[in-house]
């Protein structure tokens, strides 16, 4: 029973944020420093999420095949690669850590 409750709160607690959220006046949301920080969250995020996925394991801080897949991102971004070369290199480099340590 306690799954369905779980379920019933996320459900409510997700219609409460996008009430607030249209609740929120326009002229809040035309502020410069709204809009800069609008701007610069997504890639804060997503950026805590990839660090987060990568390396960590539960409460360990790991350092595996996942951060070498990053880190052949980094080069590959930092050289200008096109997108799809990237997600490339870093699935390549992660298989081939994972082929070597097993």
């Amino acid at each position: 029973m306690n799954f369905w409750i779980a379920i019933a709160v996320t459900a409510v607690g997700c219609y409460a944020v996008k009430l607030i959220g249209l609740l929120v006046p326009a002229g809040a949301l035309e502020r410069p420093v709204v809009k800069r920080l609008s701007a610069l969250l997504p890639v804060a995020l997503l950026a805590a999420l990839t660090a987060q996925q990568t390396f960590a394991d539960g409460r360990v801080l790991v350092l595996d095949a996942k951060a070498a897949g990053l880190a052949a991102a980094a080069v590959a971004l930092v050289l200008r690669a096109p997108f799809l070369v990237v997600v490339a290199a870093a699935v390549v480099i992660t298989a081939g850590m994972r082929a070597l340590t097993g």
